[in-house]
């Protein structure tokens, strides 16, 4: 069974998460820390992930472009940015436990952090909800 946490924000087999960045909430102006990661049917689909590769901190993404690249014992997936900024932060702890995605996608298994430049609005408004991204699930 796939797990579909509720209000998690999706870009397809890509799973992104607004937070507070400075204290200002999003949409208010301030600068949009997005974590990214891979949803659980992703790494599901995969099988047992062996390696990760992720970008340089610095690195700056667009929505639908490859950021990296995880590989499983069955094949090697590109990973796409939900959202456009720049990459603040990337989990170096994949680099020594990649299964770490099989077992907690949505935990320590997240893969970068963007942030998104001021602007107005949620930054994973357009995302598919979790309901949304369950119909897709289910459909396939």
């Amino acid at each position: 069974m796939t797990i579909i946490p509720v209000g998690l924000p999706t870009g397809g087999a890509e799973w992104s998460v607004g937070k507070l960045d400075g204290g200002t909430p999003v949409g208010e102006g301030g600068g949009t820390v997005v974590r990214v990661g891979i949803t659980d049917h992703a790494q599901d689909a995969l099988g047992d992930i062996v390696f990760v590769q992720l970008p340089e901190v610095g690195a700056e993404v667009a929505p639908g472009n490859p950021i990296g690249e995880v590989e499983s014992t069955k094949s090697v997936s590109d990973v796409y940015s939900p959202v456009s900024g720049v990459v603040s932060a990337v989990n170096d702890a994949l680099t020594d436990a990649p299964e770490t995605l099989n077992s907690d996608p949505y935990g320590e298994g997240w893969l970068v952090e963007v942030t998104v430049s001021h602007g107005s609005g949620d930054p994973t408004a357009d995302l598919l909800d979790a309901a949304a991204y369950e119909a897709v699930v289910n459909a396939s």
